[in-house]
């Protein structure tokens, strides 16, 4: 299966760079499988999705407030949501490598986003990151800096 070679380099760029650019094929299922195999080596793995994510760093890394909507019939008032991140950081177990943040629809990022997204593994050793930038015959990626600065 060509998955065991192509996966084994997937995860030595993601260990090296930190932050991925992704492009999988429009149909689905592959990127299935490379998830699968970044958690049989020993990370965990997110997944979320760009759309409506807000300010990242808050999102990400801080306590932040969310207001619902109210339809006009209650108070308006301001929950506080803890950083999915680091929270998911903290309850990491001890025999694991660390965490992979999978961003589903990355096109829809603004640059200074991606770029906050590409450094965000050197401040948190612990996070790789891998965005879907859109769709591709095959599975490919590349750094996530080399995305920014091809643009």
């Amino acid at each position: 299966m060509a998955l065991l070679t192509t996966g084994k380099g997937f995860l030595k760029d993601l260990e090296r760079v930190g932050a991925l650019a992704a492009y999988v094929p429009l149909e689905g299922g592959f990127e299935g499988r490379y998830r699968r195999r970044v958690r049989a080596s020993g990370y965990q793995s997110l997944s979320i999705t760009a759309r409506g994510l807000g300010d990242l760093a808050a999102y990400l890394t801080r306590v932040h407030g969310v207001r619902p909507s109210h339809l006009g019939k209650k108070d308006i008032r301001t929950y506080y949501i803890p950083p999915i991140l680091t929270y998911q950081i903290e309850q990491l177990p001890a025999n694991s490598k660390g965490m992979v943040l999978w961003i589903l629809e990355g096109m829809i990022l603004s640059r200074a986003e991606l770029r906050y997204l590409s450094t965000l593994p050197s401040m948190e050793p612990k996070v790789k990151i891998v965005i879907e930038m859109g769709g591709a015959p095959a599975f490919r990626w590349q750094p996530l800096t080399d995305l920014l600065t091809a643009a």
